[in-house]
């Protein structure tokens, strides 16, 4: 959530971050109110307990009718702070309601529009040119089936559409792909972690998503948890309600588990092959830093991505994503996107997200500097999602024959392979 001292003294900014966004103007105001009646309730019930405070030391040393008169005042204060209490704590359930469906605030450089209006920041390797080698492309589905690796009628069988088997060399590019990504995140500083997939709804709404994104989430009825949909969430909520001292940080996790999404708003979409599943693996990383190295840690782990996907051998652009897509907690966000050659594009493989404050207010996260305790920055970014990496790998580094050449990093974590060959039926 945003600072409340920064929407009293600054509406302008947030009405301008909300429209940038898309989202509700209106809500400034109606939170602006809001907060202004918590605030003039809550003195209000200060001055009425402060006089009845005072109320109970001079009933004692009164007699007769002066001490009657006071006995009834004192009944009169006892309902009087009663509704002030009642009064003050619905204003502040209104505000914070209001408050938690505030977006962050746009970081100024953001381009405005939606999903189409990025500016693209770079773009690096060479996209081959299929006809001139001669053959036509196949797309990852047909690849993987060639390859034994991948098994999408049998996944919808056992669980529905969207779901899939990786068999065989799948499983193990998958296996060599984690590692690899915890290998070099390891490598980078980040604490290796395995994270829980359930999450109570504290750390879901903490994080950002039970707003825009709620519609995404699995929820357990029964249980009251959340599976997550990135390992962020329980990174993120790894330090709830803790102070931590200014010298440990910045402090950096690389979870790696298991994600589900509904994808809800992604009907017809990526239907063919592993694009975009309901259940998939990922590596994350996530940094708690102070407010104001938030920017400069921003581009480090963007670096750290292009650092991946240089490794894989995989061309892909970067673009700044554009204020109507970056989601409630991001300030400012970085995708990487692959080409892959039988869709003729580009395609998220990796996002890098600076949530400024956000959500450290929300998680009650702060950090000590010498007297001072304040909210700290966090920062996510994709390191490896597995079956978005396998469809680019397999897409780019595809042979005439249906192999599939493996790039030099992936390497010495499938036995020491160059190629994978195609099985025999």
């Amino acid at each position: 959530m945003i600072d409340l001292r920064l929407l009293r003294e600054d509406p302008d900014r947030v009405r301008a971050s909300q429209r940038a966004r898309g989202e509700d103007v209106a809500l400034v105001d109606s939170l602006l109110s809001a907060d202004e009646r918590r605030r003039s309730s809550g003195v209000r019930f200060d001055e009425l307990r402060a006089e009845q405070k005072q109320l109970g030391k001079l009933i004692p040393k009164a007699t007769g009718d002066e001490k009657a008169e006071l006995l009834k005042r004192a009944s009169q204060l006892a309902a009087d702070v009663k509704a002030a209490d009642a009064e003050r704590d619905a204003a502040d359930a209104e505000t914070q309601e209001l408050l938690l469906q505030l977006g962050n605030l746009v970081h100024p450089d953001v381009p405005v529009g939606g999903e189409e209006d990025f500016a693209t920041l770079e773009t690096h390797g060479t996209i081959r040119d299929f006809g001139a080698e001669g053959f036509e492309p196949k797309d990852h589905l047909e690849l993987g089936q060639l390859l034994g690796a991948i098994d999408v009628e049998r996944g919808a069988k056992v669980s529905g559409s969207r779901f899939y088997f990786l068999t065989g060399v799948g499983a193990l590019l998958e296996l060599a792909l984690v590692n690899a990504a915890i290998a070099q995140a390891t490598a980078a500083g980040f604490t290796p972690m395995l994270t829980p997939a359930l999450v109570r709804p504290q750390s879901m709404a903490g994080t950002g998503f039970l707003g825009q994104a709620a519609q995404d989430v699995y929820h357990l009825d029964k249980d009251d948890l959340y599976l997550v949909g990135t390992s962020e969430v329980p990174l993120a909520a790894y330090h709830m309600d803790e102070i931590i001292d200014a010298d440990k940080l910045p402090m950096r996790y690389a979870g790696f588990s298991p994600c589900f999404r509904r994808e809800a708003g992604s009907h017809g979409k990526d239907t063919r092959g592993i694009f975009r599943v309901h259940q998939f693996d990922k590596v994350e990383m996530f940094s708690y830093v102070a407010p104001e190295d938030s920017q400069a840690e921003h581009q480090r782990l963007l670096e750290w991505e292009k650092q991946w996907l240089t490794s894989l051998e995989l061309p892909f652009r970067v673009i700044d994503v554009a204020t109507g897509d970056l989601g409630a907690s991001a300030a400012r966000k970085f995708d990487c996107e692959a080409w892959i050659p039988t869709q003729g594009k580009y395609r998220e493989l990796t996002s890098t997200s600076d949530c400024t404050e956000f959500q450290s207010r929300r998680l009650s996260i702060r950090v000590r500097d010498g007297k001072q305790v304040k909210p700290l920055a966090t920062l996510n970014g994709t390191l490896c999602a597995v079956p978005r990496t396998i469809v680019a790998i397999l897409e780019n580094h595809q042979q005439a024959d249906g192999s599939v050449r493996v790039p030099e990093v992936l390497r010495p974590y499938l036995g020491g392979r160059e190629v994978l060959e195609p099985v025999a039926k």
